[in-house]
């Protein structure tokens, strides 16, 4: 199968953030995460580009939205997984992106990723 997809994951809600990440695991990938904050996700982003980024839209300090540009722009697919905001919502602002509503069952996050991945 060659090298493994990694996979971010920032989600400060921290049983929804483990949960996510072990789902992502099972299904193969490699992750890091969960990061509960702006920061950490920055800096494991700037430390390792990860194949795909999963982001909770509300962090810790603040919103997600520069970020998820920057990644957007250096081709790294992303996925928003928010109760706050609808797949709708998302589109608007970022039309390459996926949106994921809270909560979400495992196959269909693992769906969504493959589909992210696809696209990338």
């Amino acid at each position: 199968m060659g090298q493994q997809m990694r996979i971010l994951v920032a989600e400060d809600e921290t049983i929804i953030g483990e949960d996510l990440c072990q789902t992502v695991a099972e299904a193969g990938y490699v992750v890091e995460g969960p990061f509960m904050d702006i920061q950490s996700t920055m800096l494991a982003y700037q430390k390792h580009k990860p194949d795909l980024a999963i982001l909770d839209v509300q962090l810790g300090d603040g919103i997600v939205y520069p970020l998820a540009e920057q990644m957007i722009a250096e081709d790294v697919p992303v996925i928003f997984h928010s109760g706050q905001l609808t797949p709708d919502d998302v589109a608007i602002r970022f039309p390459k992106a996926l949106a994921v509503q809270k909560p979400s069952p495992p196959a269909e996050m693992i769906a969504n990723v493959q589909r992210a991945l696809a696209q990338g």
